[in-house]
């Protein structure tokens, strides 16, 4: 009965925490995602003027990407390279029944990447 018992606590503890570190990693991809988005948003508009062409400020794209990652309660790093905004987030899910089996933490990480786009043309692969 007690291997039974402790079977089955084990089997809700994976169910459980295994779930809510799912929606935790969901969450931390949106985040990075939405980072990215933002930072791409950051136009050198004198070499749009000047010439028309799409180019993302560097320094600006970094510091939209933090904001938001601030703004919504998580952190990661941000790479900007060429006219991509690349977003890391890194988030620790604490487990509630898998910390009996002395599985305390959960990391997750996300991941998301933006540039710029003159209209929306069709799909991009």
């Amino acid at each position: 009965m007690l291997a039974l018992l402790i079977g089955l606590l084990a089997l809700t503890g994976l169910s459980l925490d295994g779930g809510l570190a799912l929606a935790s990693k969901v969450r931390v991809g949106g985040q990075a995602e939405s980072a990215a988005r933002a930072g791409a948003q950051a136009l050198d508009l004198a070499s749009y003027r000047a010439n028309g062409t799409v180019r993302v400020d560097p320094v600006r794209a970094r510091d939209l990407a933090q904001r938001y990652l601030s703004s919504v309660g998580a952190t990661g790093t941000v790479v900007v390279a060429g006219n991509t905004v690349t977003v890391e987030v890194t988030a620790v899910y604490r487990t509630q029944l898998l910390s009996l089996a002395g599985i305390d933490y959960i990391h997750t990480h996300g991941r998301g990447a933006a540039h710029p786009q003159r209209g929306v043309t069709g799909i991009e692969p």
